[in-house]
């Protein structure tokens, strides 16, 4: 026991005293293992859960150490079941093990035979094992090897995979560090990648995940295909590894809704995957059109469900997965732990931001009254409208106008997530817009002239959110978002982290309907902040203009 910031409970949650002077340094220990739920002022609470304390296990950490970071924090004893049920949780990763025999077939083995007698008899798993050729080992059929992990981990047996994977059609590519180097970080990432096989690297937004994809196919030399989230993103990966490698243009395809190229590097959208014709995936013989080695999933956290199911069919591919939080709206982790792998690294933003590779940043909510009729509207308005009232209220404009005002002469993005809101706002302040429809080749022009300071105010949809490159933005103002997304807060805040030349910190600010359910939302956003060290604070609209 010591004077901790820790209080560990018997149902597995944390408590953490945020104003005591070691919570930093617990938080930063904790987050390896526990996923925080809860980021009110004064006590935030953590819950260690089987999947964190797997994704643990994978990324180097055992039971010792996890229960070691409890113990050097925690104020009072650690009960007995959460030190015996953690022991017992991280001993469950790899004592199923998914191999090749020496006639190279695929096989689950076990040193524990009843584990995996319980795990042959699952109704699931049954129909996936082919053959009982000894005691500690059962065949597995070719094609299920992703299925199997899926229902593994749903059993609570995660399954280490070392059945290893196809090299790929060999491709050289070289890293071109005249005036550059990948950082200490970049390059742990970038091995620990190729230690464990397959895996996710979690990095914050302006932490160079691209270039940690760049080194992990300079360091495989292989036929790689990346899957990215839109085609403006396509298009930054393609200038960044023009940039940054010995690839050329004509080694480098997109493939997207607009181009069709197949090359050794090649680039494709989420939405071209999972696009149909006919009730058919139209473009799945992409995943077979070269030899890939490798396959990098961009922002994982946002792969598509339907291209869960396409990866369960890749396991023999060497896959990396690259994102900002491990956090899926959708509640499919697992999936993301057993078909793309376990997390092989992550580095808090805090730390990086302490390295000098990340802007520091202030994080505001602002919240706004609105006014008596407004408030009538509301209370009447259907549960179904009460969002859309609130995130859209007109009382934002004058708002925005006035931390417009405040920052002039900065790099400023006002974020909403209504296209009508996103009009009315773009004409208030006579600033050009970018949403969903805004053409990709004038998405890429308003950007650049962003960058290059032509333009300092631009007003954004969600459609902004993912893999843009603003690293002059100093200013967001985010006006609607969607409902609390824990995800769209890590994006939206990443494009204010990029390190400025002009020397500025970042200013993040959250404008809130007081009383709503757009206040209720916002709480639950703070939670992703909050996890990474940063804390809000509040502010009320009506010293703003003062």
């Amino acid at each position: 026991m010591s004077d901790g910031p820790l209080i560990v409970q018997s149902d597995r949650t944390v408590l953490l005293e945020v104003a005591h002077p070691l919570a930093e340094d617990a938080r930063h220990d904790l987050a390896v293992f526990a996923e925080l739920e809860r980021a009110p002022e004064h006590i935030h609470t953590y819950r260690i859960t089987r999947l964190g304390l797997w994704n643990a296990r994978a990324a180097g950490h055992d039971s010792s150490d996890m229960l070691a970071t409890l113990e050097k924090y925690s104020k009072f004893a650690i009960p007995q079941t959460v030190s015996l049920d953690i022991a017992e949780t991280v001993s469950r990763y790899g004592r199923l093990i998914i191999e090749r025999n020496d006639d190279k077939q695929l096989v689950l083995r076990s040193t524990d035979e009843a584990v995996l007698t319980e795990i042959a008899g699952a109704k699931r798993i049954a129909p996936l094992l082919i053959g009982h050729p000894s005691p500690d080992t059962y065949l597995v059929d070719a094609w299920a090897r992703g299925q199997l992990k899926q229902e593994l981990v749903k059993l609570g047996w995660p399954a280490e995979d070392l059945a290893g994977y196809t090299p790929g059609t060999p491709h050289r590519i070289d890293l071109r560090e005249e005036d550059w180097h990948l950082r200490g970080y970049q390059q742990k990432a970038i091995d620990n990648f190729f230690e464990g096989g397959s895996g996710v690297v979690v990095l914050p937004c302006g932490a160079g995940k691209t270039l940690v994809g760049a080194g992990a196919m300079a360091t495989a030399k292989t036929n790689t295909l990346i899957l990215v989230t839109n085609t403006v993103s396509a298009r930054q990966w393609r200038d960044e590894l023009l940039r940054r490698t010995s690839l050329t243009e004509e080694e480098i395809g997109e493939y997207s809704g607009q181009v069709k190229e197949v090359k050794p590097v090649t680039i494709a959208t989420y939405q071209i995957l999972t696009a149909k014709r006919k009730g058919e995936y139209a473009h799945l013989a992409l995943l077979d059109a070269m030899d890939w080695g490798l396959v990098v999933y961009d922002e994982v956290h946002l792969l598509p469900a339907p291209v869960f199911k396409l990866t369960a069919e890749l396991q023999a591919r060497r896959r990396l997965g690259l994102t900002a939080t491990l956090v899926r709206e959708d509640g499919r982790e697992g999936d993301v732990f057993s078909l793309i792998g376990p997390k092989r690294f992550d580095a808090p933003w805090k730390e990086i931001e302490a390295q000098g590779y990340i802007s520091p940043a202030s994080c505001y909510e602002v919240r706004i009254d609105l006014p008596q009729s407004e408030r009538l509207t509301y209370a009447a308005a259907a549960d179904d409208d009460r969002y859309r009232l609130a995130a859209t209220a007109p009382a934002k404009l004058d708002v925005v106008r006035d931390l417009v005002a405040r920052h002039e002469g900065e790099r400023i993005l006002v974020i909403g997530q209504y296209l009508d809101q996103i009009d009315e706002l773009a004409e208030e302040l006579g600033a050009p817009k970018l949403t969903g429809s805004t053409p990709v080749d004038e998405r890429e022009r308003l950007f650049q002239a962003f960058r290059t300071g032509e333009i300092t105010v631009l007003v954004v949809s969600k459609v902004a959110n993912f893999s843009v490159d603003l690293p002059e933005a100093t200013v967001a103002i985010q006006v609607s978002g969607s409902f609390g997304s824990r995800q769209e807060e890590a994006q939206r805040l990443g494009r204010l982290l990029r390190p400025k030349e002009s020397g500025l910190s970042a200013n993040f600010y959250t404008l809130v309907a007081r009383d709503t359910v757009d206040q209720d939302f916002a709480q639950n956003r703070q939670r992703f902040l909050a996890e990474q060290g940063y804390s809000y604070t509040i502010l009320d609209a009506g010293t703003l203009a003062a």
